[in-house]
């Protein structure tokens, strides 16, 4: 298992890169829709159709879940024990944090699938926005943690 390990924690990473990606678009597309004008970088990346990047974002937030899961236990063992033999508290507690909103965002994946499936119920739009919004903070969260903490220590 250990010789496929460098590979999952690279799936991890490109997964998590995929989903941050899917779940900003989609952020910025309901919180920040074009209302027309001239058509800048900004207006395109904002003019998508938000309901098309559920079904992704829900498989991605999967993938990368079940991948960081795999990887946990050499971070667990490896990293985390250097950076507490280093008395960095409070890089370690940021990745126990990490923890906890990438589990809150798994719980979240049942509502954000429910209130964004196809036909779309009117009168949810705030709760759809609100719903995409965390799950944007929790992954935008997790991935730049995940970056820190893989800059201080690789696994």
């Amino acid at each position: 298992m250990t010789e496929y390990m460098p590979y999952l924690f690279v799936a991890h990473g490109l997964c998590a890169f995929a989903l941050l990606g899917a779940v900003t678009h989609q952020v910025l597309s309901v919180w920040w829709p074009v209302r027309g004008g001239n058509p800048n970088f900004m207006a395109r990346f904002r003019a998508v159709k938000a309901a098309n990047y559920v079904n992704a974002i829900i498989v991605l937030y999967i993938l990368t879940f079940t991948f960081g899961s795999i990887v946990y236990p050499a971070y667990r063992i490896g990293a985390r024990v250097y950076m507490e033999n280093l008395k960095m508290s409070a890089v370690v507690g940021s990745f126990e944090m990490k923890e906890h909103l990438v589990t809150f965002g798994l719980g979240l994946l049942a509502p954000y699938w429910f209130y964004w499936r196809q036909p779309m119920q009117p009168g949810h739009e705030l709760t759809r926005k609100m719903l995409v919004l965390l799950l944007a903070l929790f992954v935008w969260t997790a991935f730049l943690t995940g970056y820190v903490l893989n800059n201080i220590r690789g696994v």
